[in-house]
C-alpha cells in the first residue's frame, strides 16, 4: 500500500481519509527555504559533511530538542495549523514550540537497533526519565497527534517510517480495560503489535516539507536506510488543548469506532 490516497494538496485535510487509515498527508506544508534554513543547523550538528560520505559513519545520528525560531515557524505554518483544526478540533491543540528531537538515519548496511514496531507513549510513569516506562490510555491523554516532518525528500529505499494503516483502530479495544491508568509503552507494543499484524503497510515518503499528521494510536516503526541521501525527519506529538483530544474531533471520533461506536 503507498499513500498516495491519503495525500493533500489543497488547504483542507480528508477527515475521513484520516479516521479510516490513522494518517494523512499535507504537502509543502513547510515552504522550502525555512527546509533548507532548519537543515543548515541540523547538518552542523550531525558533525557529518553533506558532501562527504566517508562521514556518515553511524546508520543514526539522534539530536536534541530544537526550538529555535526557524523550527518554531516550520511547526506552526499556516497549512498545518489549518490541518490542526481539522484533525484536533479547533483551538484543540498547543501551538508547538520548536519541532524537538530529530533521528537523522543514514544510509548503511549496518542495522539501526531502533526499528521495532510500536506505539507512542503520551504520558509519563513512574519514572519520568525512562521512556519505556511512558503510558498510553484510551483517552489519548497528552496527545493529540503524532507528527512527521519530511525535511528531506524520502523515497521507499531512504529509511521511511513504515506505518500499519488502519491500525490506530485496534488499539482502543486494548486500552480500555486498563481504564484511567492506561498501559505502559512495552506494555501496549506486546498486545498492540500482534493484534495490527493484519493490517496493510504504508510508507512515509514524500518531498522535503511534507508533514504526516497521524493518530495517536497509530502502529508504526523506523527501518534501515538503504538508499542514498540522509533522511532528516522529526516526529513530534501535538498536545491536546486539555487533558486529552477534544470529544468532537476527528482523533476522538477514531477511538470511538475502534471501540465499536
Amino acid at each position: 500500500m503507498t499513500d498516495d490516497t491519503d495525500t493533500n494538496t489543497g488547504t483542507g485535510v480528508d477527515a475521513r481519509a484520516f479516521v479510516e487509515n490513522g494518517f494523512v498527508r499535507v504537502e509543502e506544508a513547510v515552504p522550502r527555504d525555512l527546509v533548507e534554513e532548519c537543515l543548515a543547523i541540523l547538518w552542523r550538528d550531525t558533525g557529518c559533511d553533506p558532501d562527504d560520505p566517508a562521514t556518515w559513519t553511524r546508520p543514526v545520528v539522534r539530536l536534541g530538542g530544537y526550538a529555535q525560531e526557524p523550527f518554531r515557524l516550520a511547526a506552526n505554518t499556516p497549512r498545518l495549523t489549518a490541518a490542526y483544526d481539522a484533525l484536533a478540533g479547533p483551538g484543540g491543540w498547543k501551538p508547538r514550540g520548536g519541532l524537538g528531537t530529530w533521528p537523522v538515519r543514514f544510509p548503511s548496511p549496518d542495522e539501526p537497533g531502533d526499528d521495532g514496531w510500536h506505539v507512542e507513549a503520551s504520558y509519563p510513569g513512574d519514572d519520568p526519565a525512562d521512556i519505556m516506562s511512558w503510558r498510553i490510555d484510551v483517552a489519548s491523554r497528552g496527545r493529540a497527534l503524532l507528527l512527521l516532518f519530511l525535511f528531506s525528500d524520502v523515497g521507499e529505499e531512504d529509511a521511511p517510517t513504515r506505518i500499519r494503516a488502519g491500525s490506530h483502530l485496534d488499539v482502543p479495544p486494548i486500552l480500555e480495560p486498563a481504564g484511567d491508568a492506561g498501559l505502559s509503552f512495552m506494555e501496549l507494543a506486546g498486545k498492540a503489535v500482534p493484534a495490527s499484524e493484519h493490517r496493510p503497510v504504508a510508507y512515509a515518503t514524500g518531498r522535503a516539507g511534507d508533514v504526516y499528521l497521524c493518530h495517536p494510536f497509530l502502529v508504526h516503526a523506523a527501518q534501515p536506510h538503504r538508499g542514498t541521501r540522509p533522511r532528516f525527519m522529526a516526529q513530534p506529538p501535538l498536545e491536546p488543548a486539555g487533558a486529552a483530544p477534544a470529544a468532537d474531533s476527528p482523533v476522538a471520533e477514531a477511538i470511538r469506532r475502534g471501540l465499536g461506536g
